[in-house]
Order: C-alpha cells, then sequence, then structure tokens
C-alpha cells in the first residue's frame, strides 16, 4: 500500500491508497428531501483544481464556478434515481444499487466515498467529511449537489404550487405547508413519513 498525502487549510492527512490506481471520490445529494432524485456523482480528476470543499460550504455561484471546471477536468459519472424508484425499493437500496453502477464503469480504480459506510458495496472505500478532505470526493460533492439543484429548478416549472426552486424538495416549513394544502405531488417522496403531517388531519 502507498501513502497519499492530501493538504487541507486545517490539517494533513494520509488516506491509503492502492498502488498504481487512481482515486475515484463519491458523494451524494438527495438523501434526505421529501422530493425530487436522489444524485450520486463520482469523479475521477485529471488535473488539480483549486477551492474544492465540501459542497454545502460553498455559495451556489462558487459550485456552479466549480461545477463547468470539473466536468471538463476530469472522468465523472452522474447517476439520478427518481422518487419513484425510491419508493419501490427503499433509499439504501436505491444508494446500493449506484454504487455498484458507479464501481463497475470505474472498475480497477480506487473507490472512497464520503460517510461512514459502503452501504455493502465491497471494493468501495468510506471516511467520514472525505467531501471536505479529499478534492475527488469534493468534486463529486459539487456535481452531485448542483445537478440535483439544476434538475429541481427546471422541474419546478411544473410544479409551481409547491416551490421546489426555493427549497428543492427538503422538508422546509414553507414546503410541508404546501404538501398540507394540496397533497402530494407526483414527485413527492410518498414512503417517506413526515411527522408534522401525521400530527394533525392529512389534506
Amino acid at each position: 500500500m502507498a501513502e497519499v498525502l492530501i493538504e487541507t487549510e486545517e490539517m494533513a492527512i494520509e488516506v491509503e491508497a492502492e498502488e498504481d490506481k487512481k482515486l475515484c471520490g463519491i458523494d451524494e445529494a438527495g438523501r434526505g428531501p421529501l422530493a425530487g432524485p436522489l444524485v450520486v456523482a463520482a469523479v475521477v480528476l485529471k488535473k488539480k483544481i483549486n477551492g474544492l470543499k465540501d459542497s454545502k460550504k460553498l455559495t451556489a455561484k462558487k459550485r456552479d464556478e466549480l461545477f463547468y471546471k470539473i466536468i471538463s477536468s476530469s472522468e465523472y459519472k452522474i447517476i439520478f434515481t427518481n422518487n419513484e424508484t425510491i419508493d419501490k425499493i427503499g433509499l439504501s437500496k436505491a444508494l446500493r444499487n449506484s454504487l455498484q453502477e458507479i464501481k463497475n464503469h470505474f472498475y480497477g480504480y480506487d473507490i472512497l466515498m464520503d460517510g461512514n459506510t459502503n452501504f455493502a458495496v465491497k471494493g468501495i472505500r468510506w471516511m467520514i467529511k472525505a467531501d471536505d478532505k479529499v478534492p475527488e470526493v469534493s468534486a463529486a460533492s459539487i456535481l452531485a449537489k448542483v445537478s440535483r439543484d439544476k434538475y429541481m429548478l427546471q422541474i419546478s416549472k411544473n410544479y409551481p404550487k409547491y416551490g421546489f426552486e426555493k427549497h428543492k424538495g427538503y422538508g422546509t416549513k414553507e414546503h410541508i405547508k404546501m404538501i398540507q394544502k394540496y397533497g402530494y405531488s407526483s414527485l413527492h417522496r410518498k414512503s417517506f413519513y413526515i411527522k408534522k403531517l401525521h400530527q394533525g388531519v392529512l389534506f
């Protein structure tokens, strides 16, 4: 095993990487929302890109700027799983299927994902806060986040009552009020339990 030293602003961390294998980073966006797709992205950087970090720590403008730099400077794959499939097979299996597809696509690469589990997909390593420590995972975080946000912005035109362009499907107070008022749309994950909706009369 060879050690790869990755410098961050706060500290240097050592990540074990298999010798002579390129690193492929994975992250996702959309595990928690009440509506819309799950998006999982994988990135193999071809050159260094400055400013990469956890997508949640970047402004929307900065994410967009980095998005185009990443797709022009990497091998990447972005996988969407729609809400209907999530309702049918469950979120964990949806994630597992995406990870397996990425593993098959990047066969022979050293694959690292953000988080504390690989969802039982052998051959994929995980690291907590990898999206803020490892450039490839940071890049994947940005691709997943921007791709999902752009989708929700576009699809919101078909569902003007719900304000998806604002909350991107997450369970904000305003979003829950709209569900209470109008019921579920075809974009909602009906298998997700929303406590506030069950505290009173539904729809």
